[in-house]
């Protein structure tokens, strides 16, 4: 079928990134809990943000979170095809990555994003698998990737001293629910 611009499910809506969510983007990226889970540093001023939106968020496939009747975004999700954080991947293959803002925890909106993504890389996009990395030490992510039916692949170890190890987990679009 090809490229979405927006994915819409129960509560939310997952549509492109804009210059014009830096302030809201900067609001949640700066906080250190969100990027410490995510292995990135908080957004230390509203034109590092600008930045990373240009050169990081904007891309194909790759979504700002926002609550239906609220255009501001809270968080992202997106996917990277044929490219992994944690290594080399099939050209068919793609990683999901995905953070909200703080206030918005433990609300279900991360897997709800997650499933709509899900469904649209294994159907329009003919992925044939997804790959989701996290660190040992994000309870979070790692119970996102068990409510999505991701499986354990394989542990790589910390990168430095300071870094914990990376958890990989995978779907395989046959396996999808």
């Amino acid at each position: 079928m090809g490229r979405k611009s927006v994915i819409e499910t129960e509560r939310l809506i997952l549509r492109p990134w804009r210059p014009s969510d830096a302030e809201s983007c900067f609001e949640y990226a700066s906080n250190p809990l969100i990027g410490q889970g995510a292995g990135w540093p908080p957004h230390i001023g509203i034109e590092n943000t600008k930045q990373v939106i240009r050169d990081f968020l904007m891309n194909p496939d790759t979504y700002a979170i926002t609550l239906k009747g609220d255009d501001r975004a809270i968080g992202s999700i997106g996917l990277r095809i044929g490219f992994a954080l944690f290594g080399e991947i099939a050209p068919e293959e793609a990683e999901i990555g995905y953070w909200i803002g703080e206030p918005y925890w433990g609300q279900g909106l991360i897997p709800e994003a997650a499933r709509a993504l899900i469904e649209y890389a294994f159907t329009d996009l003919n992925i044939s698998k997804l790959w989701c990395g996290y660190f040992e030490t994000n309870l979070k992510s790692a119970r996102v990737s068990e409510k999505l039916g991701f499986k354990y692949e394989y542990t790589t170890p910390p990168t430095d001293p300071e870094s914990p190890a990376r958890v990989v987990t995978a779907l395989l679009r046959s396996e999808a629910a």
